[in-house]
């Protein structure tokens, strides 16, 4: 039995272990922010056409202006229903925007008029529609997505049959295919679900009735898609995504609730071939994931023989993958030999418990190949292998499938006749040079030489020619070599044996060559990315401007992807200016690199924005901030649909964003040092002349003081003279306190010597020390009567108030008016200085408070700007503010605003005079 000790440390451990993981709790907070500045997705869900969707939307909207919500119609397809075009009345509707297409002028939801209106709730019916050729999203989602991360809330509607992972299953159930799709991710991450049903004899009559599409086009749609059964079978998915929904919300709470999850993550990988029907298994793999909540991968492994397969087949093998990330997979794609090896070393590398394979259909050749599930079968045991029909429907190629390379094709062609041309060659002169060795050598070492041509050919060009060489070698011997010579009999039985043995030598050694010869060049090709990719970072590494960093990143990109880049960087507002064209340098589009660098998301060919494009635009996003967008155009678009090239492509994005970065930091380090330097020097000069000066400023100012009584009792007409004397002394001693006091403030900050003193005092002693400069200024002064006694330092306070007086005596004209407001209210003292004179620089008002910042640059007037940066720092210091502004009748002002202390409470007379009270 356990010690209680231990049944104590059991149950520690285990609240320990309930406890949650403070990286999943940041997680989970991060993604609820991030989600809360996200607009909200509304989906209203049908069966099929006809059952009330938009209908419903609209009375949802109604109800929510009605509550007082900007709500604002995008697009609504009404589709001549009257019931469902008079809910549109009252509702503001943005115009749609016209495109032309071939000729005709197509009439789409306006995505730029909605983001600019920005209302708070948008109406945009039919998710799954696919937007005109050259909008900037291929679909409707996609631009609602855009909406969504603008933080406005959307209404949308959409049917069963167009969620991507049900598509194919639509199409079996119903006979007719649906190309409008949208991925189950969409659906997925609304934040509601409005599940609007009608039983299929209801919509059947409402078809009747011509309440769905006119009476004409509803008896084509009964007869075809709105057939009863159809109608069911479709009613049934819905109701059962619809479940999968809330089945998927409920695990979701119980997580974030620390409850028990009834279900188990697995792990899937889906293996995609060349053969027709794997959109069918990519579909059906993510239906089984979802329902496991699993993670899966997609993965394409590319043999030799794979790698002679059609452009067009080429390219369908990637809108599959393409497919595959679109419903949430991880795609990936291998060069191996062995396509059974090479799963099962993925599904190792990545901890993956279940294999997807497409069943084979039925072959003539089934006895000598076997399945690729038996392969996995056969090596890997333990796997658990699910092997699914594939469906015969036509694979949808990707867009961008429409611009096959034919120069491409041509020279590949080109090419391959070449090699079989040199075959020939190489055969013909095999045989002509070992016809002189005949009286020499024996048939055997002959036959010897020609497989030697064999493996030459095999090894420099590879399966095919190497195949045609065995053949050609083996009837040349046989022609000219074997008795009877030049004809095809063959006299002794035995060299039929020899026939054999060098056509299979010659074929296994040329696959085996050509096997080898392929991995090499796959070697290759990944010690190529590494090396382009260690280069890269080295000279980036070394790079010190920004000049330096474009041009190794370009010319990094260049040499590595067989690409056309440019490197575009933004102005100091974050925006992209047009760049003059330049001969050989590509040319970009500047809109879609703001909108790239502003949303943070590629754009242009292979994604989802713009895919017309024939450039790639990548942010460059660094730890801190966007750097920067990277474009590039590929010699063959179908290189950046490649997962792995695109993974290394973003890799470099990266590398450059983080090299951009630190190149940032580094000039900005540079520029603080400097400035931190000139700032010590500056100060301690300005220690050492205040210092200086304030001694025989001193004196001087005694001496005139002394002078003007003598000169006073002499009646000298030198008075005025010593007086000017005087005020230029005065003014020089102020400016030396400046000085000392901007000193004393950068090296130790302020003491503040704080006591309850008197605004009336510090004003009237500021005033007497500026009486000369005041003397051609009518001074105004307004103080409350009641205003309390402030508790601040007092000499710095009445150097805040001489610097705002001498500043308006200085830079005012003689005769005009300076004042002093003062007020209390709301627990604090507010103190205006202002003047008439000719005001501020516009836009420069609180620029003025910088250190050595001037009103007028070029002012006559004596100063070197750090009055009023000593009057913040000094107001700051009590806790307050001040401000600088322009009169509206003219003029400037000086705001300063102080907190009110709460007053010690007051002693009574005996107890201040400590005189005990008589008594009779």
């Amino acid at each position: 039995m356990a010690t209680p000790a231990e049944e104590e440390l059991a149950m520690s451990g285990q609240a320990s272990d309930a406890r949650p993981n403070p990286d999943q709790l940041l997680q989970r907070i991060q993604q609820e922010e991030a989600h809360s500045q996200r607009g909200k997705l509304k989906i209203f869900f049908g069966a099929s056409p006809g059952v009330g969707k938009t209908y419903a939307m609209l009375q949802a909207a109604r109800r929510l202006r009605e509550q007082g919500i900007d709500v604002v119609v995008g697009l609504v397809e009404t589709h001549g229903r009257q019931e469902t075009a008079a809910l549109l009345e009252g509702l503001e509707q943005l115009p749609l925007k016209e495109v032309s297409y071939r000729e005709r002028t197509l009439r789409e939801f306006d995505l730029d008029a909605a983001l600019a209106r920005r209302p708070a709730l948008i109406l945009v019916d039919e998710l799954a529609h696919s937007n005109a050729p050259g909008s900037r999203h291929p679909k409707r989602w996609q631009d609602i997505e855009e909406l969504l991360d603008a933080g406005i809330n959307v209404l949308t509607t959409i049917n069963v049959q167009h969620l991507e992972s049900l598509n194919d299953v639509v199409g079996g159930l119903t006979g007719i295919r649906v190309w409008e799709t949208v991925t189950d991710r969409m659906f997925d991450q609304a934040d509601e679900v409005v599940l609007v049903d009608l039983p299929p004899d209801e919509l059947l009559q409402r078809l009747k009735e011509g309440k769905v599409y006119l009476p004409e086009q509803a008896e084509r749609a009964i007869e075809n898609f709105f057939r009863k059964g159809n109608l069911i079978a479709l009613r049934e998915l819905a109701l059962r995504r619809t479940a999968d929904r809330v089945d998927d919300q409920r695990e979701h709470y119980q997580q974030l609730t620390g409850g028990p999850s009834l279900s188990t993550r697995e792990a899937l990988l889906v293996c995609i071939g060349p053969e027709p029907g794997e959109e069918g298994l990519v579909r059906a793999a993510s239906r089984l994931a979802n329902k496991l909540d699993a993670e899966w991968h997609a993965l394409y492994v590319e043999t030799p023989a794979l790698q002679r397969l059609p452009e067009a087949r080429r390219r369908a093998i990637l809108g599959t993958l393409k497919l595959a990330q679109d419903l949430g997979a991880q795609t990936a794609t291998q060069a191996a030999a062995d396509i059974a090896s090479a799963i099962l070393a993925y599904a190792h590398q990545h901890r993956l418990g279940q294999v997807v394979v497409g069943r084979r259909r039925p072959g003539r050749w089934r006895f000598f190949r076997r399945a690729l599930a038996e392969q996995l079968a056969q090596q890997a045991p333990k796997l658990d292998l699910l092997a699914l029909a594939r469906t015969d429907a036509p694979q949808r190629l990707p867009a961008q499938s429409a611009g096959v390379n034919v120069e491409d094709r041509t020279a590949q062609a080109a090419a391959l006749w070449q090699a079989y041309g040199v075959t020939l060659l190489a055969c013909v002169g095999t045989a002509l040079a070992t016809t002189p060795l005949l009286p020499y050598l024996d048939l055997t070492n002959i036959a010897m030489l020609f497989l030697l041509g064999v493996v030459g050919v095999a090894v420099r060009y590879g399966r095919g020619p190497a195949v045609l060489a065995a053949i050609v070698n083996v009837l040349a011997f046989d022609f000219f070599f074997v008795h009877p010579r030049f004809s095809f009999a063959v006299g002794d039985v035995q060299y039929l044996m020899t026939f054999a043995v060098m056509l299979i030598v010659g074929l296994v050694v040329g696959q085996l060559t050509a096997r080898y010869r392929y991995q090499a060049q796959v070697s290759g090709a990944r010690e190529q990315r590494a090396r382009h990719l260690y280069q890269m970072s080295r000279d980036l590494s070394g790079a010190l401007t920004v000049e330096q960093m474009i041009e190794i990143s370009e010319r990094s990109v260049e040499a590595s992807f067989r690409v056309k880049a440019r490197l575009l960087l933004p102005d100091d507002r974050d925006r992209f200016q047009p760049l003059p064209p330049q001969p050989g340098q590509l040319k970009v589009d500047v809109a879609i690199t703001q909108w790239s660098f502003d949303r943070n998301e590629a754009a242009g060919l292979g994604t989802d924005t713009l895919p017309g494009s024939s450039v790639l635009y990548l942010p460059l996003k660094a730890p801190l901030r966007m750097r920067g967008v990277l474009a590039v155009a590929p010699e063959q678009r179908r290189l950046v649909l490649i997962p792995e090239q695109r993974r290394l492509l973003d890799t470099f994005a990266a590398l450059i964003a983080i090299a951009l970065e630190r190149v940032h930091f580094v000039d900005v380090a540079r520029d603080t040092l400097v400035k931190i330097e000139g700032e010590r020097q500056r100060n301690s000069l300005l220690a050492a002349l205040s210092h200086d000066l304030r001694t025989p400023l001193t004196g001087l100012i005694g001496l005139t003081e002394t002078l003007a009584l003598d000169l006073a009792a002499e009646e000298s007409p030198h008075q005025d003279a010593l007086a000017d004397i005087r005020e230029q002394a005065v003014r020089m001693a102020l400016l030396a306190d400046n000085l000392l006091d901007m000193a004393r403030l950068q090296t130790g900050g302020i003491r503040l010597r704080q006591d309850w003193q008197s605004l009336e005092e510090i004003l009237d002693s500021a005033l007497q020390l500026l009486e000369q400069p005041l003397r051609l200024h009518p001074v105004h002064l307004a103080l409350d009567p009641k205003l309390p006694l402030l508790y601040c330092d007092g000499a710095l306070m009445e150097r805040v108030l001489v610097n705002l007086l001498e500043n308006a005596a200085k830079y005012t004209p003689p005769g005009t008016a300076i004042g002093v407001t003062a007020t209390a209210a709301a627990q604090q003292v507010r103190i205006d200085v202002w003047d008439e004179g000719p005001g501020l620089p516009a836009g420069r008002e609180q620029a003025l408070f910088a250190k050595f910042s001037r009103g007028q640059a070029e002012s006559a007037a004596l100063g070197v700007g750090l009055g009023l940066a000593i009057c913040q720092a000094v107001v700051e210091a009590h806790g307050g503010q001040i401000q600088a502004a322009n009169r509206p009748g003219g003029g400037a002002s000086f705001l300063v605003t102080l907190p009110l202390a709460e007053l010690p409470p007051v002693d009574s007379e005996a107890e201040a005079a400590d005189i005990p009270a008589s008594t009779s």
